[in-house]
Parts: C-alpha cells; sequence; structure tokens
C-alpha cells in the first residue's frame, strides 16, 4: 500500500520472505544522502530456550492504520524523504527477518533517529502477535516496548495495573493511545479502534 507521503507499508503474507532489497530500493533517492534500516530476525535462542521458530499473527486493517500513523508520526518529527515498513505474518525460522524497516533522508540523524523511533513503536502499539516456539513448547509473548508503553500509560492515568501486569483495571474512560488508536476500558476489558 503506497500513499502521497512516499510510504511503503506491507503485510507479507504467510511464508514470504521479505526482500530487503525492495524496500531500500524504494526509499533511494538522488536527493537523499542517508538510508537507515532495521532488520529484525529470529534468533536461535532466548532465556536459555532453544527456539525454532517466530509465528506472527495480525489484525491487519488495523496494523496498517497504526503503521500509518506511526510513520506519520515520525514524519511531523523528522525531515525525511521516504519509509518502507514490512511485518511478516506466520512462521519466521531462525535466521529470517519478521520486520523490516527502511527510511531515506537529506541527513542521517533524521534517518536514524525515526528508524529508532518507527520500529520502537511497532512493537510498543502494533497489533501483531508473536509466539516462539521453542525445542520444548511455546508461548505467546509481549514484547517489552508494550510492557512499557502499558506502564507508561498507568503512570499518565490512562490505565490503572495491578499485580503481574495481566491485569487492566480501567477508570471508564475514553483516551488516545499509542498510534491515534482510542482505547476504552471499561470494567477490566480493553477495546480500542483506529
Amino acid at each position: 500500500m503506497e500513499n502521497k507521503e512516499k510510504n511503503l507499508i506491507e503485510i507479507v503474507e504467510e511464508d514470504h520472505p521479505i526482500d530487503m532489497s525492495k524496500y531500500i530500493k524504494y526509499v533511494q533517492s538522488p536527493s537523499c544522502g542517508a538510508i537507515a534500516t532495521f532488520s529484525g530476525t529470529t534468533r536461535d535462542t532466548f532465556q536459555g530456550k532453544e527456539v525454532l521458530e517466530l509465528r506472527y499473527e495480525a489484525y491487519v486493517p488495523m496494523a496498517i492504520r497504526c503503521l500509518e500513523s506511526i510513520c506519520s508520526s515520525a514524519r511531523s518529527s523528522w525531515s525525511l524523504n521516504s519509509i518502507a515498513v514490512a511485518h511478516r505474518l506466520g512462521s519466521v525460522p531462525v535466521g529470517e527477518t519478521s520486520v523490516f524497516v527502511a527510511i531515506s533522508s537529506v541527513h542521517r540523524s533524521d534517518a536514524l533517529d525515526a528508524c529508532k523511533f518507527i520500529i520502537d513503536e511497532i512493537k510498543a502499539s502494533v497489533p501483531i502477535w508473536k509466539k516462539e516456539v521453542y525445542t520444548n513448547g511455546e508461548v505467546w509473548k509481549e514484547n517489552s516496548e508494550f510492557l512499557d508503553r502499558r506502564v507508561e500509560l498507568a503512570e499518565k492515568g490512562t490505565l490503572q495495573i495491578s499485580g503481574d501486569l495481566s491485569k487492566l483495571e480501567g477508570n471508564a474512560h475514553n483516551r488516545k493511545g499509542c498510534c491515534g488508536v482510542k482505547v476504552r476500558v471499561d470494567d477490566g476489558n480493553i477495546t480500542s479502534h483506529c
């Protein structure tokens, strides 16, 4: 999906590797002296467990809207030419890329800072879920950035968090959360809408 801001945002179908050269080529420009990239790959161990693969699921329409909003936020903070973001769904074996970000700008500081911002926001707020598959089991994982964001929202009074952070108790208000998502918390139930 391409828009007038020269963003390319794609959720890549299951069993299709991310073609990093495609996204780098998309952001290249003779007017830009910098291209910053981030490639998130599946590693072979996590906390002493042998990892076989990661599996990703997403609510694609909302994920795309959130990614668009993140790109717009980056553009409001840095002078950027082009942005490309791709996230893979399904099984991602060890050594393969699950998420890729490429950004071009006239100067390196804008591209580098925006690249870090975008990947951090993806991890914190986009509705893409990850399951780690080990040789001895599997588990759905929350990114540390997501947990940090929940704590940040609690400190701002948007959410009240108790115990092990697995339960959210709300103050029954509508709030604007990350990437422009409206979050409503009532009686411990959370709903969100882009």
